[in-house]
């Protein structure tokens, strides 16, 4: 991990004036000046800071008229997106939104997997369930969610698609804490070995609908264990 710089910080405390909702949706910034003042930094790093929050369409300009605070749903940038989601309790948007993203691209992964896996393949996918097993027996937490990923990224790499393997990748801390946070209940593990198995049956199976819907399955078990277990246990 890269030093932080003041650039960085000055985004993050520009970002967490709009999320507190110091600066509103369509609210002109300060001048670059009075920026600078009130984080005691130069002119050249507030530039910066507004050019990389413009990159992930936090900010937007009127020629002539300044820069201004774009809605959240027209932000672009991962990070900033988790954090407006997560802010002021947002956790189980956060949560919910994930699932829906893993069920819009891992019920198209399994498919694509069922017509191009490999023997390498199918022999990571069984080791990885296996290893599920003995770190559900073991108690090991950390081990069965790094084995409950490890699956999850066999079949992206069975799919044959790079694409998703590299979207996935820019979302790997977050998936983790979100599965950590459900695997913490033995009942959602046990429920997790069930639907890999039976994922890995159907992309063996070389039958692109049946991994489809059976992907598909395993998400609606994964939404009603959280529903279940993890949002209405904190409620």
């Amino acid at each position: 991990m890269g030093r932080r710089t003041l650039v960085d910080d000055l985004v993050d405390g520009l970002l967490e004036d709009i999320l507190d909702g110091k600066l509103q949706p369509h609210a002109a910034l300060p001048p670059e000046a009075d920026i600078a003042k009130a984080y005691d930094v130069s002119r050249l790093t507030v530039r910066e800071a507004l050019k990389a929050l413009r990159a992930q369409n936090i900010l937007y300009v009127k020629a002539g008229r300044g820069t201004f605070v774009n809605p959240t749903d027209n932000w672009t940038g991962l990070d900033a997106i988790f954090k407006a989601a997560s802010h002021d309790n947002g956790a189980e948007q956060v949560a919910v939104g994930l699932i829906e993203m893993r069920r819009m691209v891992e019920t198209g992964a399994a498919a694509l997997a069922a017509k191009r896996h490999t023997p390498e393949h199918a022999q990571q996918m069984r080791e990885c369930i296996a290893d599920m097993k003995r770190f559900h027996d073991s108690g090991d937490l950390d081990a069965f969610v790094a084995a409950d990923i490890a699956f999850h990224d066999a079949v992206l790499k069975a799919s044959g698609n790079p694409f998703v393997r590299a979207l996935f990748a820019q979302l790997g801390q977050l998936l983790y804490v979100k599965r950590r946070e459900t695997s913490a209940v033995e009942e959602i593990q046990l429920h997790a070995i069930d639907y890999h198995q039976k994922v890995m049956e159907s992309i063996l199976s070389g039958e692109a609908e049946l991994a489809r819907r059976t992907m598909d399955e395993h998400m609606d078990q994964t939404y009603r264990d959280y529903e279940r277990y993890v949002h209405h246990a904190a409620s």
